[in-house]
């Protein structure tokens, strides 16, 4: 058995994303499983080293994932040459700071979005990686869930014929803390360390629609902060300064026209807590994060408004689910087997740090249009 052993600097994994997704459903299960497999007798075996700020914490993780390595010391890491990646799943406010260090000390980068929280930061870690020769990438999850997939694939086989519209409903209540204890750490609902749901979910916003649906030209955003007060991780109340919901409307490449409802005070009655409806001539489709419901033009029901009279149609019924056609992966796995094969055999990777700029300038854009109550067109960003 031929093995690449790559070595991985994991910062900030301790974290529920990042234990979760990152470690244990993809770099601690490649190890389990042997490595990732590349070629018949050819595999990828990471070799990661956790850092974080909290021993304790690191320890107990490492005893969770079978992770043999462990450390506080970030700057000793970068300096050892058996690690060729550095990924990072810090807070944001954290991330550029240790990015630039990595780049410096000669590190493939991969890391969790938004990559910076302003453009300017984020486009010079793109071209410092690019200037240095070293390989880049920006987490984009939401790519490989399968009901994304299965959209994706719809659009691939021309289901929709052109597509009109999308709309995207995100979001769950996030308790306060009174009572019942926060679901989300207490830094997303303070600005003044780097929360708000603005910066947190329009990278995600841009990738989605940039990669299924076109090129976006101009957003129109208000947010809000619906809840006041909530309480932190140590029972203490404090004043939330970030927004905690956002409604948006995006114009894209062709007159596709977006609209975003997302909040982290709403309670949900819809089929996930994520949904996207795209509309199309042919066709519409309804996608949660793994199922996914199609109307076709031949089957779509001929409605007539008439409030007079009880409606007897189950408008529901009239949706057929689209089946399982493919295995579907974890997505954050997913997207770590690409990027490993990116770093071992040179195999395209488009999701770069060029591609996580994107997300924050749209941030940006946003914040812009919901301060100035106005459109904001959203210019093309070269490396």
């Amino acid at each position: 058995m031929k093995k690449h052993k790559i070595g991985i600097i994991m910062n900030g994994v301790t974290g529920r994303m990042g234990t979760n997704q990152h470690l244990l459903r993809s770099i601690a299960a490649f190890i389990q499983e042997g490595g990732l497999p590349i070629a018949p007798g050819e595999v990828i075996v990471p070799d990661p080293i956790l850092v974080g700020r909290n021993a304790d914490k690191l320890k107990k993780l490492c005893s969770l994932s079978g992770v043999e390595k462990c450390t506080t010391d970030l700057d000793a890491c970068l300096k050892d040459k058996s690690y060729q990646i550095y990924f990072d799943a810090q807070i944001t406010g954290l991330r550029a700071a240790s990015v630039r260090k990595a780049i410096e000390a000669g590190k493939h980068i991969y890391c969790e979005k938004p990559t910076a929280t302003d453009t300017q930061t984020a486009m010079e870690l793109y071209r410092l990686c690019t200037d240095a020769g070293l390989k880049n990438g920006v987490v984009q999850d939401k790519l490989w869930l399968p009901g994304l997939v299965k959209l994706r694939r719809l659009k691939e086989n021309g289901f929709f014929g052109s597509i009109l519209t999308v709309r995207i409903e995100f979001g769950y209540w996030v308790f306060e803390g009174h009572s019942i204890p926060a679901q989300r750490p207490s830094w997303n609902y303070r600005k003044e360390d780097e929360g708000g749901l603005v910066l947190d979910m329009m990278p995600h916003w841009r990738y989605i629609l940039d990669n299924l649906f076109g090129n976006i030209q101009a957003v129109s955003c208000l947010a809000a902060t619906h809840i006041k007060e909530r309480v932190d991780e140590a029972g203490n109340p404090y004043r939330c300064t970030a927004e905690d919901a956002a409604y948006s409307t995006f114009e894209l490449d062709g007159g596709i026209i977006v609209h975003i409802n997302a909040s982290w005070a709403t309670r949900v009655r819809r089929d996930d807590l994520l949904c996207l409806q795209v509309d199309g001539t042919k066709g519409s489709a309804v996608a949660g994060l793994r199922s996914c419901f199609i109307q076709h033009y031949g089957s779509t029901p001929r409605p007539v408004w008439n409030p007079d009279t009880v409606q007897e149609t189950s408008y529901l019924d009239d949706w057929a689910a689209v089946p399982d056609q493919e295995d579907y992966t974890n997505a954050f796995r997913a997207q770590w087997e690409q990027f490993l094969r990116h770093v071992v055999l040179d195999e395209p990777f488009p999701w770069n740090l060029l591609e996580g700029a994107k997300g924050v300038q749209l941030s940006e854009c946003a914040t812009r249009s919901w301060q100035e109550r106005k459109w904001v067109d959203v210019p093309e960003l070269n490396g």
